[in-house]
């Protein structure tokens, strides 16, 4: 039985991902430190570590377990977090990520599939959607200290022959998002509008991004592993904008909810317009997204509704 290793595998997205390799008859071992993910996402038929990713602890669980596979999502994911904390956010994304390549250097393992950021890599985009050859110019800490992890990847393979997958996240929703964060702006409005609660606009709302359900980001996680492809970089996403405003509307009628819409100051260092073209994920890995916005933000208020998490 093939066993992967799934940072931040007790988080929103990690925890499908990990539920996913499980279904498939993977061994699945977790490391999350648990500063944002949960013991209640965590499948009980997974093995865990509580365990930092810039621990040098780290290599005795590699030495361990020997895990052919690695799905990187542990990260510092907050925007404002690493405006505020650029040192701390270099700190996990960076150096955390640097821990684990050597790792899986010294430790032969076969793939490193590693989560970056659609969102904040590009920056401001010069023209959308973006492909894969768009500039890189992040306007944020976060997106800096992403994509510079890219840079150690293509090293790694050229220097030591490790095989690995950057999937350049969009905008992930769905079940288990924390509605009391600051990444997830679906489970954000739908935590508030379920309680009653004035929802916040930051800045005008037409701000857009490209939302995927996911469940369809966990399976281009099993795409990686299980389909011959070239190592590289590749974009997921629909390739179409849907403004905040949007989400808010769509929301609202789900949930019932009958607050008017209030705006905010906008965010520092937020990208204004970004969506993925995922055309090279379609065609290298066979990956396209399956669950519609209208689809997933109906499996997000059931959730909500039926976990404790919205009273």
């Amino acid at each position: 039985m093939a066993k992967i290793l799934v940072t931040g595998g007790a988080g929103f997205i990690g925890s499908h991902v990990v539920d996913l390799f499980l279904e498939k008859g993977y061994e699945v071992v977790v490391l999350d430190d648990l500063s944002s993910g949960k013991i209640s996402n965590l499948n009980p038929s997974a093995k865990f570590y509580q365990m930092d990713i810039r621990s040098p602890e780290v290599r005795e669980v590699f030495a361990a377990e020997r895990p052919a596979y690695v799905s990187h999502h542990a990260a510092q994911a907050e925007v404002r977090r690493s405006v505020a904390q650029p040192l701390f956010d270099a700190e996990v994304n960076i150096l955390g990520s640097l821990n684990l390549l050597e790792c899986a250097r010294e430790f032969e393992v076969k793939h490193f599939v590693y989560i970056s950021s659609g969102g904040a890599v590009y920056g401001e985009p010069e023209r959308l959607p973006c492909t894969e050859e768009h500039p890189v110019d992040p306007i944020c800490p976060y997106g800096a200290s992403k994509h510079t992890v890219e840079h150690y990847l293509y090293m790694y393979r050229a220097n030591y022959g490790l095989n690995y997958t950057v999937l350049r996240y969009p905008n992930v929703f769905g079940p288990r998002q924390n509605p009391y964060g600051e990444a997830g702006v679906v489970a954000i409005f739908a935590g508030k509008m379920l309680s009653g609660e004035p929802a916040l606009i930051n800045g005008d709302g037409e701000q857009t991004r490209d939302f995927v359900y996911v469940g369809d980001c966990a399976y281009a996680n099993y795409l990686a592993v299980t389909v011959d492809h070239q190592p590289g970089i590749y974009n997921l996403g629909w390739g179409r904008p849907t403004s905040i405003n949007d989400i808010f509307i769509a929301l609202a009628k789900a949930t019932e909810y009958t607050r008017p819409i209030q705006h905010g100051p906008a965010k520092v260092g937020e990208t204004r317009h970004i969506y993925l073209d995922a055309t090279k994920a379609d065609r290298e890995l066979g990956w396209t997204p399956t669950v519609t916005l209208e689809q997933g933000l109906e499996k997000t208020v059931t959730y909500l509704k039926a976990s404790e998490q919205v009273l």
